[in-house]
């Protein structure tokens, strides 16, 4: 009798322990939440989307597809080149961004910049290397392309959510918009405003963020990255 007795005392004790360290455990976690929270130790940008698959012709008259640009970190706007003074100050962001890129530590990372335009019934591969050239591109890592209206607009306002819509006088209405995208092909930066020149600061900062992760998210510090990335350390 007493041997039966002591047995459920011995069992009663070992689920006692297991529940406090459950507790510990669960209090740990909820601290390292709040400590990774207020504290921020790494910063990240947030995965927001799978941007779009597309095939495109370019200013040279080449294909350029999403694959080829995979590994690659890519800045994308979206415009017309009969956009006249409306796109002046875009186009002057996407080029300082280009000319400014040896202030990041890119640490080896490639970048690329594409001009997606959304006429393509007047812009064609001769008209956009025109307008690169009139803007002074470096072709080399800024390339301009279009394609099929269809897919352009599937691609364009289905894929990267940025709104364009013909209008009365031959011209189109759209949304400035600045698409950031990392090597993985996931969107990672949105930048929607009345093209602002001071857009040109944040967009190179994240580009430093991104080649930062691409560097240090390895072995037992991605887990580190994983954590920011779900407990949303955003970098502004």
């Amino acid at each position: 009798m007493a041997i039966q007795a002591a047995t459920p005392k011995r069992d009663s004790g070992l689920r006692f322990h297991w529940w406090w360290i459950l507790v510990v455990v669960g209090v740990l976690l909820v601290a390292g939440v709040f400590a990774f929270a207020i504290f921020k130790p790494i910063k990240v940008l947030p995965r927001m989307r799978l941007a779009p698959g597309f095939t495109l012709i370019d200013q040279s008259g080449q294909r350029l597809t999403s694959e080829d640009l995979r590994g690659q970190v890519v800045l994308f706007n979206f415009l017309y080149t009969g956009c006249g003074a409306e796109c002046d100050q875009m186009n002057a962001t996407m080029r300082e961004v280009q000319q400014r890129l040896g202030e990041v530590e890119l640490g080896g990372l490639p970048v690329q910049f594409v001009t997606i335009s959304f006429d393509p019934a007047h812009d064609t591969p001769e008209a956009l290397a025109r307008y690169a050239e009139s803007l002074g591109a470096d072709t080399s890592q800024w390339r301009f392309a279009t394609g099929d209206p269809a897919r352009l607009k599937e691609m364009i306002g289905g894929g990267f959510e940025v709104y364009y819509a013909p209008d009365e006088g031959g011209g189109f209405q759209f949304d400035p918009t600045f698409v950031l995208v990392d090597g993985w092909g996931i969107i990672r930066g949105k930048y929607r405003y009345q093209v602002q020149v001071r857009d040109a600061d944040r967009i190179l900062r994240h580009f430093g963020v991104l080649a930062e992760e691409v560097q240090k998210a390895t072995g037992a510090n991605k887990l580190i990255y994983e954590a920011a990335h779900l407990f949303l350390c955003y970098s502004p």
